[in-house]
């Protein structure tokens, strides 16, 4: 069996190719895939090439195929898993597969990952449960999946007491608290502001912070504070850009006394993360959820905070499986709009430039269609007939948003 795929064969040495796979085992599954959506997480994989944690010693002999937030139909069931899983079953794909090494599809193997037309899951993966049903309306949805699924886990991450002699940890941000998020202006920031704002345990307050009006202007343009206010929740935006010390404004947006209750930060900045823990109320709860590259990353803390005000902090910036299933809900139930992130589509053939280029493309997310060669388009592009009246006026009706019929009307047309 042929496929199409990006594979990874040493610091930023990208390489589309066609190539076959092997014979299909007993403990295999075949698979197509028809969406996968960029992560900067993969760029950080591109840039370290074998010293990636996550990345074998041998990728120059033994290339990877990269993409880890993939969507698409099961072709072919070897016999172990005939009575699991079914030839034309949809499937999004939780890249954490439990491997001790910590591999995952996406970043270790030669054979599976998200920026090719077909790949083989090997066993680990479904012994891990770790293949997921999926029946959203649309594959590009399913590949948003594993994103929100991140988000998922961070909002769960979090815990607070039930009162300050309790030792009991009830996990979850706190239904009806302060909520801030730091520096949430990218794809992953937009998916908590509408977690936060459409999930089951949502916040009184709810304070965004960027440092670039125009991502903030976009980020209300997504959620406005009308939509909020609908919502039970005060959303307010800030900009941070000229503050040097941003705690004082933050702190002002609150009742006298008051802190936040949970805060996630989506920037690694030494300053920021002090900041952070600043506006921590008692019993708050700090997610450093931006994952630095610096292994030697630290930041001032005031200590007499924790000893006093029982402050926590936890890093997370993965879904589990258990994260994976209840993002997989809100997508397929609609509860959160997760088409809103994305900003471009493309071709496989874009997936190279593109990648390499992750850090100076404007924010949203970009979805490839692993099948298709076509180039980068913003979702304006589209509504100004780049690919055709059809297209645009798809996208057009949804406000300018893509869709599931508008990715209907691109299969079909291409």
């Amino acid at each position: 069996m042929r496929t199409r795929a990006v594979r990874l064969y040493g610091k930023q040495d990208l390489r589309l190719e066609e190539f076959d796979l092997p014979e299909l085992r007993s403990d295999e599954i075949l698979a197509e895939v028809y969406t996968d959506s960029l992560c900067m997480s993969t760029l950080k994989a591109v840039d370290r090439g074998a010293d990636h944690k996550k990345v074998p010693d041998d990728i120059a002999e033994h290339p990877i195929i990269l993409g880890h937030e993939f969507c698409g139909k099961i072709i072919d069931v070897g016999d172990d898993w005939k009575t699991q899983y079914h030839a034309g079953d949809r499937f999004v794909i939780q890249p954490n597969i439990g491997d001790a090494r910590s591999y995952a599809p996406g970043y270790s193997f030669p054979y599976v990952g998200g920026d090719a037309t077909k790949v083989i899951f090997h066993a680990q993966v479904m012994q891990n449960g770790s293949l997921l049903p999926y029946a959203g309306k649309s594959y590009f949805e399913g590949s948003l999946v594993e994103p929100l699924s991140c988000v998922t886990g961070a909002f769960n991450t979090n815990y607070h007491l039930p009162d300050q002699y309790s030792h009991k940890h009830v996990m979850g941000i706190k239904r009806g608290g302060n909520m801030a998020l730091l520096g949430a202006t990218g794809p992953m920031g937009f998916l908590a502001i509408d977690l936060a704002l459409h999930g089951k345990q949502r916040p009184r307050h709810l304070v965004v912070t960027g440092h670039t009006q125009s991502k903030l202007d976009m980020a209300e343009r997504l959620y406005p504070k009308e939509e909020a206010k609908a919502c039970g929740v005060e959303l307010h935006y800030i900009n941070t850009d000229r503050m040097e010390d941003f705690s004082p404004a933050l702190q002002a947006l609150l009742p006298a006394g008051e802190g936040y209750d949970d805060v996630l930060l989506f920037v690694a900045d030494p300053s920021m993360t002090t900041q952070a823990v600043q506006i921590l109320g008692m019993d708050g709860c700090l997610n450093f959820f931006a994952g630095p590259l610096d292994k030697n990353f630290s930041a001032e803390m005031n200590f007499f905070d924790v000893h006093y005000n029982m402050i926590h902090i936890v890093g997370n910036s993965g879904g589990n499986t258990e994260d994976m299933r209840e993002a997989i809900a809100l997508i397929e139930q609609g509860t959160v709009q997760a088409n809103k992130i994305v900003s471009h589509i493309m071709g496989l053939d874009q997936v190279v430039p593109s990648t390499l280029q992750l850090r100076t493309l404007p924010p949203g997310k970009k979805v490839v269609y692993t099948h298709l060669e076509f180039p980068r388009y913003s979702l304006a592009d589209l509504m100004e007939g780049a690919m055709g009246k059809d297209l645009a006026k798809c996208v057009q009706e949804a406000q300018g948003f893509w869709n599931a019929k508008a990715e209907a009307c691109l299969l079909k047309q291409m």
